[in-house]
């Protein structure tokens, strides 16, 4: 599924997405300063500019590479995540692979 937006609704969306992440950093005790904010979306876009994903869906792997950036995450993981992500196919498996990253594996 791909979505497109409007002018006025993609900078609206951009704009709260970007706060939120910034709110994420504070709450996580590192905050982070707009351009820091932006860049981070900004590769966001562009790990998953082969599919056109939901905003939400956007906003949540943006989240995730806030959290790997800001946590004592080993860089192979974030990098296992980037790769995985230029390999989805669509928005659902986007969302699958977010999920899960806070499943416990069953072994």
């Amino acid at each position: 599924m791909s979505y497109s937006f409007n002018r006025d609704e993609d900078a609206t969306l951009v704009q709260a997405v970007q706060e939120n992440l910034q709110q994420m950093s504070v709450q996580l005790g590192q905050p982070q300063d707009a351009d820091a904010i932006q860049h981070l979306y900004q590769t966001a876009q562009a790990l998953l500019s082969h599919l056109s994903p939901d905003p939400l869906t956007l906003a949540r792997v943006a989240g995730v590479l806030l959290v790997y950036q800001l946590s004592d995450t080993d860089p192979s993981e974030e990098k296992w995540f980037k790769s995985e992500l230029q390999t989805c196919s669509d928005g659902e498996a986007i969302e699958e692979l977010v999920d899960s990253l806070s499943r416990p594996d069953s072994l």
